[in-house]
């Protein structure tokens, strides 16, 4: 778990990962003195940042590890076990819904959707954020043991392509208003390696993604997908 939450510390320092997160609470709309639930929140960063911007923030995850680590490092923030399927909340209970890198891991996004829809007061706004796996870009000698690496990788997930699908998933849930956004985040850096080692354990390409680490070569674009819609009135 350090390991992973190393990573995830990483990746939420990154400046552009920083920026994307902010933008993630603007489509929101209006939170501040609301009651705003972060859904599959991991060790709890958001809930705190919404917190400290007004929000009556609250996190779910159904990992009782993150939910020590959240409670550990935030400890005046709120936070429950559970997960996107059946979240702990009454329904109309919520005016906002946040998810991020969250529906890769559910093998029913629509029904993660329903869920959001239900604990969602009329009008209020969901909003996901999540990397479609099969769009990851790496710099490499070897494309086409690239592209198998990263497909197979993306394969081991229930959903890696729900990104791509947040539009049509919020439209069939009956979401109006609804946006979509493209971020590219770019690693030139450790964190791009350490990424990688996320992806695979083959040593002979990661051999050259290090060499690549160590003369300042490598780089990983990963596009980030930002959707967010209205819970009909």
């Amino acid at each position: 778990m350090s390991t992973l939450l190393e990573v995830l510390d990483a990746g939420d320092a990154h400046p552009q990962a920083a920026a994307l997160r902010l933008r993630s609470y603007d489509l929101l709309g209006s939170y501040a003195g609301r009651p705003v639930v972060d859904v599959g929140c991991g060790a709890g960063r958001a809930v705190a940042e919404l917190t400290e911007r007004g929000a009556h923030a609250l996190g779910v995850d159904p990992d009782p590890a993150m939910l020590a680590a959240a409670r550990q490092r935030w400890p005046t923030s709120a936070f429950l076990s559970g997960d996107a399927y059946n979240l702990p909340l009454d329904s109309g209970s919520m005016t906002g819904y946040r998810a991020d890198k969250v529906l890769h891991l559910l093998d029913d996004p629509p029904r993660a959707l329903t869920e959001a829809r239900r604990v969602l007061t009329p009008g209020g706004r969901a909003v996901f954020l999540s990397s479609d796996w099969d769009t990851i870009v790496v710099d490499s000698n070897d494309p086409d043991t690239t592209r198998r690496l990263i497909h197979t990788k993306a394969d081991s997930f229930p959903s890696p392509r729900a990104a791509r699908r947040h539009y049509t998933l919020l439209l069939d849930a009956g979401f109006t208003d609804i946006t979509t956004e493209v971020h590219t985040l770019l690693f030139t850096d450790d964190l791009a390696l350490a990424l990688l080692h996320r992806i695979t354990d083959d040593q002979a390409w990661l051999s050259e993604q290090a060499e690549r680490q160590r003369a300042g070569r490598i780089f990983v674009a990963l596009p980030m997908f930002l959707t967010a819609g209205r819970a009909p009135v």
